[in-house]
């Protein structure tokens, strides 16, 4: 447990609204919270540093130090409405991900009544009476398990029988055995699907389950054909974290860790890939030991930002003794209103998605980067119970396809650094390479308004539209429909878009509708992917939508911003070469003070401002024909690859030209019918450029330049 940490409701607010903190200290003395302005947070003693402002805030002060506790996993909570008769039968069809794990709870009614599974197969247990039927199952096959009680014969039995196609292996079996004297079957303990307990990880069930049901009398092993007392059909109100209860003592199931739903179940035939259509077919929840929704942790206190807050990037701070924290706030400026001309978006989706990345290539170089700059000192990789990013696999092996910013996210901090090899720079990502941006805007005295993807979700185009230019950071790469409607849409009003990024608008992701600040992504066909979803899986949950990438759902991101994602390296840059083009009059002025041909040669990302993933046109997907490439990187090292959607065979590329010309960032412009313009750059790494020589050098002057002509400003 890290000593000292904290997560909010929300990652953005506007003045005046409130903002719960939730804080786990194991310290024994009193920590000291306020509220700081994010200026920049980049560790590296050769860059801006980690520079915060103070911010007098009402709820500034020291608070009383104590633990909270994160327990991880997935389950349904539900209850029975009567009691039990004296014999009855517990059922439930299984797909098991990790049987070999242990004791892993599948229909559970307190301690009185526990179907599991485990080593040993199925297994019953009743009160201090245990049997199992002594036949592993495997991993990945479709079994129903049952168990029998009966109070007044002194009799219980536990089955498991493989569903489908019969196996060479025999591993269908039953046991028998006797109950304990004077049983009794209780109803009054919460039934839980999925788990044995709800705190406790290591009895959750891993895999998915189908159908589990509670049966009057000794039904038939081979399949129940009565009517059940208590039973929860998955496939029902699947965009849902309730399930509806069926039969006399069925009441509403509750799930708990936000399993992912919409999942094939035991019927699933490969008729029919979309659930909507044959839900019957998708009735089975995957559940995980490490799913997590909401840390659960109590409130420690309330902030209500102050009125007159300028927007901004903030943070709450905290701090006792060398210990320290800051969890960032996002300020949007009040509702309806505008404070600047120029707009930026800040990827809370994308950050959220990545929340908690356990990256192969951490160690000691990381703890010793980190000590060495002053660096935040925790990684995700020595904290698994914070829960992990959809960049990761579960404990089964299965990947991580939802995702919450209702925890402690270890990533999304100032001065966290992501890569501690020797590549040149500071080694950062997502929010701490985004305040590179804001201090080049700090320190270029331009005033900026700030919403994120969340606001955009909800409140479209409409919130972008009074503002003379909107820029996005250097990794939008997760939205919604909604969110890419929305600058879609200002940018077809007329609206100037500043793309500051690489691998932008790449993945489709989908927004919980009960529970806010859960994200789904399904890793469907394509992409350059950290797992596949399972073939028939490629439909959200959330909101029946096909996942994947957007390039995949006809909306490429080339037709937004004029290029799309072209390939990816190691965490290194080169450079860009202006291209005869550029000197056109509809573009020169993007130079105008700028005599180079050689841009960005160095940066605090890779060292170089072309970098690591990397964007260029390609009319074949979707460029504009009036784009104009003014520059185009060159010199990447041979380890950049191209993804997976350009290749066709092995030697033949989707785009036809030959690999090797496909490894390039484009910079472009392009005007809009309807007084729109876009400027793109085409790498992560660009932002990285803008701090070099205390932001005055070639990639920051063109920054400028497009930033005043896109708000109609002039340069001093």
């Amino acid at each position: 447990m890290i000593p000292l940490i904290g997560y909010t409701d929300r990652l953005s607010a506007r003045p005046g609204e409130t903002v719960d903190v939730k804080v786990s200290s194991t310290l024994d003395a009193p920590y000291r919270a306020e509220l700081v302005r994010i200026i920049s947070g980049d560790p590296n003693p050769d860059g801006p540093g980690v520079v915060t402002e103070p911010v007098a805030a009402p709820f500034s002060g020291e608070y009383p130090s104590r633990p909270q506790a994160t327990h991880l996993g997935s389950h349904m909570r539900a209850a029975l409405c009567g009691e039990l008769p004296p014999q009855i039968t517990l059922s439930a069809i299984v797909w098991p991900t990790t049987p070999e794990k242990g004791r892993q709870g599948v229909l559970c009614l307190g301690e009185s009544m526990q179907l599991c599974i485990g080593p040993d197969g199925a297994e019953i247990t009743c009160g201090k009476t245990r049997i199992k039927v002594g036949k592993k199952l495997r991993a990945r096959q479709w079994y129903r398990i049952w168990a029998q009680i009966d109070t007044d014969a002194g009799m219980l039995s536990v089955g498991q029988t493989l569903l489908g196609t019969p196996d060479i292996v025999d591993d269908t079996g039953q046991a028998d055995g006797a109950l304990p004297t004077n049983t009794t079957l209780s109803a009054t303990a919460s039934l839980l699907v999925a788990a044995l307990s709800e705190t406790d990880a290591q009895s959750h069930f891993n895999g998915k389950i189908e159908a589990p049901a509670i049966y009057a009398g000794l039904i038939d092993a081979d399949g129940p054909n009565a009517a059940p007392l208590a039973a929860w059909d998955f496939a029902e109100n699947m965009m849902s974290l309730t399930v509806p209860g069926h039969g006399p003592l069925g009441s509403e199931g509750t799930l708990v860790g936000a399993p992912a739903r919409a999942m094939t179940g035991s019927t699933w035939d490969g008729s029919e890939m979309n659930w909507q259509r044959d839900p019957t077919q998708w009735a089975a929840i995957h559940f995980h030991d490490d799913d997590i929704a909401d840390a659960g942790w109590d409130t420690d206190f309330i902030v209500t930002l102050p009125d007159d807050l300028a927007s901004g990037a903030y943070a709450i701070k905290l701090t006792c003794g060398p210990h320290w924290d800051m969890m960032p706030v996002f300020v949007c400026p009040p509702k309806g209103t505008q404070t600047a001309k120029l707009c930026l978006i800040m990827s809370t989706f994308t950050y959220t998605i990545y929340a908690n990345q356990g990256r192969a290539d951490f160690g000691q170089h990381w703890r010793d980067r980190a000590e060495a700059w002053g660096a935040f000192p925790h990684n995700p990789v020595d904290y698994p119970d914070y829960g992990l990013s959809t960049y990761n696999d579960h404990n089964d092996g299965s990947g991580i396809c939802h995702t919450t910013w209702h925890r402690p996210i270890l990533n999304l901090r100032p001065g966290y650094i992501v890569f501690a090899e020797d590549y040149v720079g500071s080694g950062l990502r997502h929010f701490p390479a985004d305040t590179h941006l804001i201090a080049w805007l700090n320190a270029k005295g331009i005033d900026v308004d700030i919403v994120t993807d969340w606001e955009l979700h909800h409140e479209g185009a409409a919130l972008l539209a009074p503002y003379a230019a909107v820029m996005t950071t250097s990794h939008p790469e997760y939205h919604t429909t909604e969110t890419l409607d929305a600058v879609q849409g200002y940018r077809d009003g007329g609206g100037k878009l500043i793309y500051l990024g690489g691998n932008g608008f790449y993945w489709r992701i989908a927004l919980h509708p009960e529970k806010d600040g859960v994200i789904e992504v399904r890793r469907a066909e394509g992409g350059l992917r950290a797992w596949a979803a399972e073939t028939g899986e490629y439909y959200s949950a959330f909101t029946g939508e096909y996942g994947g990438t957007w390039r995949r759902n006809a909306r490429p991101p080339n037709t937004l911003v004029g290029i799309g994602y072209t390939c990816q390296g190691d965490f290194e840059g080169t450079y860009y070469r202006r291209t005869p083009a550029s000197h056109d009059s509809k573009a020169a002025w993007i130079f105008d003070g700028v005599d180079d041909d050689i841009i960005g040669d160095f940066g605090l990302c890779g060292g170089g401002a072309a970098g690591y993933e990397l964007d260029r046109t390609d009319a074949k997907i979707g460029t504009p024909e009036s784009t104009i490439v003014l520059a185009t990187s060159e010199d990447h090292p041979a380890h950049f690859v191209l993804p997976p959607e350009e290749w066709l065979t092995h030697v033949k590329t989707w785009s036809g030209p030959p690999p090797e010309e496909l490894v390039r960032a484009d910079m472009v412009y392009l005007d809009v019918p309807g007084g729109g313009a876009v400027f793109s750059v085409g790498s992560i790494t660009f932002c990285g450029a803008l701090p070099v020589d205390d932001f005055n050098n070639n990639v920051s002057q063109i920054l400028e330049n497009v930033v005043r002509r896109f708000t109609g400003e002039t340069l001093a």
